[in-house]
């Protein structure tokens, strides 16, 4: 009888993971439940979530091939499917960004192809669209699914191995009050904000993404005689203004040119990881952070010498890397700063302290489930910002977006600090920000500050609760001197092991595999994007493998 695999979504983490079990092993009969009607798009580059003028955040490049790289299949698309997407075909390359929906249709297209390519190879499969699983039941010996379609009663449904890859965690309900979001998604609700004073939490690429949906609305960003963009808003649309905000009040960089494959790295390499975690367990983080600015020095010295690096910690690293942006006006920041990454562009140039820190975060992050609870408190409230500032560069016509607005008067940056309130109940419409003194009253307001940590008591499944298997992540407490024995204590996210499988002690199935990206951030804090889903795919695509391979028969002698 063929293992039954049941795969709960079927964007990128669950487009990974079937790939990675199509292969010409033994026959499975894999299920793919998918809620939304068109599988295989991923809720964050849906089309009817998204506005067309979304950008995605990684380039064609950085982007894992499926069946065949996003540029192949782009070239081998008609001038009339091209137009469609909105992508002109003089403009296909590697280093090139492309809007979220364009990265759906080619989701879902490599994802028609992998299920051609599965049945070809012997492998049962069995696709449901609106199909919600409601519930989750570990058994003895399988795994019981009770699943929703549409109007209809539950029907269950029993497998030997389960994969949750659930992906994005977005509210159904985002205007929760008059003209207040909790997330930028679905999109075209954005659209329905009149011109008035619009206030967007969060200024990464999700609140870039909500400005430029709202000012789409509004108005329309053109090419000028001199080839700069310019935005032009419609007539009656006077009203409208925009603030970004976030505590620092700085804007994302511009994506910056850097040599793929990854260069190696001479000192934060993954063997003195590995060596620094079975070393230095009184003082991991900080070991950590030696060998971050050893590699720092030797790629950029200048840069190193610029932030008065041999003197930093780990506390005061995320400030001094920072300091020059904060200091300086966000916009004029963001002129030079695109100036500087369309010229490295064009001349094929890195600059190296910024590599070399893009290059460490996948290195360093090796170590983070291994770091003790208040080196884990430490790492995601002073050093984590340093890595992810770095890799969530974004397009460069996201910047020039905002410059555009900028100089039409229609966009400021506001620094909120340490200490600000935002208030949504005391107004008919929108919110009141409150921060050092300064009282901020917007008729609209986004908060689009991104995906959440989710932790175990968001599980979604009563009975897969009920049954007490899912616990935070286990947490060495801090090391003490006197040699004591550890205790261990849960810190957030859901427990695990290497395969992405729930840990627990009951005599029940333990083949749950938990992809979901929300579930993970807090052991595995820069798991966010394509490549990611594509890393856990092939764990857990291998780990089910490994549980149907044959029996290993040993000749006698």
């Amino acid at each position: 009888m063929a293992l039954r695999v049941a795969i709960i979504g079927s964007g990128p983490t669950g487009i990974y993971t079937l790939k990675g079990l199509i292969g010409k092993s033994e026959p499975l009969e894999i299920t793919i439940f998918e809620s939304d009607a068109e599988p295989g798009k991923g809720t964050p580059y849906r089309p009817d979530l998204n506005d067309a003028a979304m950008l995605s955040n990684i380039a064609s490049i950085e982007l894992p091939p499926i069946c065949e790289t996003l540029t192949e299949w782009l070239r081998r698309q008609t001038d009339m499917e091209l137009q469609h997407l909105g992508v002109e075909r003089d403009a296909i390359s590697e280093r090139e960004f492309y809007p979220r929906v364009v990265l759906g249709e080619f989701l879902h297209a490599q994802f028609q192809q992998l299920l051609n390519a599965a049945t070809a190879n012997g492998h049962a499969i069995h696709l449901k669209a609106r199909h919600r699983v409601a519930d989750i039941e570990l058994r003895a010996d399988d795994i019981r699914l009770s699943v929703k379609a549409l109007d209809d009663e539950p029907a269950e449904f029993g497998f030997d191995h389960v994969v949750m890859a659930t992906g994005h965690d977005w509210p159904e309900t985002t205007e929760v009050r008059p003209g207040y979001f909790i997330s930028p998604w679905p999109a075209p609700l954005l659209k329905t904000i009149p011109p008035c004073n619009l206030g967007i939490l969060g200024t990464s690429l999700s609140g870039i993404d909500a400005l430029i949906t709202v000012s789409t609305a509004h108005g329309a960003f053109m090419l000028d005689g001199l080839g700069d963009l310019q935005y032009e808003p419609l007539p009656g649309t006077e009203a409208f203004r925009a603030t970004m905000m976030s505590r620092k009040g700085v804007l994302p960089e511009a994506d910056f040119y850097c040599e793929i494959p990854y260069r190696p790295l001479t000192f934060c390499t993954e063997a003195a990881i590995e060596n620094a975690i079975a070393t230095r367990k009184l003082d991991l983080l900080d070991a950590i952070f030696d060998l971050f600015k050893q590699e720092l020095v030797a790629c950029d010295p200048d840069y190193a010498a610029s932030i008065g690096l041999s003197l930093l910690t780990v506390e005061t690293i995320a400030p001094a890397y920072f300091r020059a942006r904060e200091t300086n006006d966000p916009f004029a920041w963001a002129a030079r700063n695109l100036a500087e990454a369309d010229l490295n562009k064009k001349l094929k140039q890195t600059v190296e302290w910024r590599y070399a820190i893009l290059r460490m975060h996948e290195v360093i992050a090796k170590a983070i489930p291994h770091l003790d609870a208040d080196d884990l408190k430490r790492f995601h409230k002073h050093f984590k910002t340093v890595f992810i500032d770095d890799y969530a560069t974004v397009p460069h016509e996201s910047i020039r977006r905002l410059l555009a607005l900028h100089r039409t008067g229609k966009l400021e940056i506001v620094a909120l600090g340490n200490s600000s309130e935002i208030d949504n109940k005391s107004v008919e419409r929108g919110a009141v920000v409150r921060t050092e003194g300064r009282e901020l009253r917007f008729e609209a307001f986004i908060d689009a500050t991104g995906q959440h940590e989710l932790s175990a008591r968001d599980i979604p499944f009563p009975t897969l609760v009920g049954q007490g298997v899912v616990r935070k992540a286990a947490t060495k407490a801090a090391f003490s001197l006197d040699g004591a024995e550890q205790e261990i204590v849960r810190t957030g996210g859901i427990d695990l092991d290497d395969d992405f499988r729930l840990v627990f002690e009951d005599n029940l199935s333990n083949n749950l595999y938990c992809g979901s990206i929300a579930f993970l951030l807090h052991k595995l804090p820069f798991v966010q994007g394509i490549t990611s889903a594509r890393d856990i795919g092939e764990v857990i695509s291998k780990a089910i493998l490994k549980s149907n391979a044959p029996p290993l028969i040993i000749a006698q002698a």
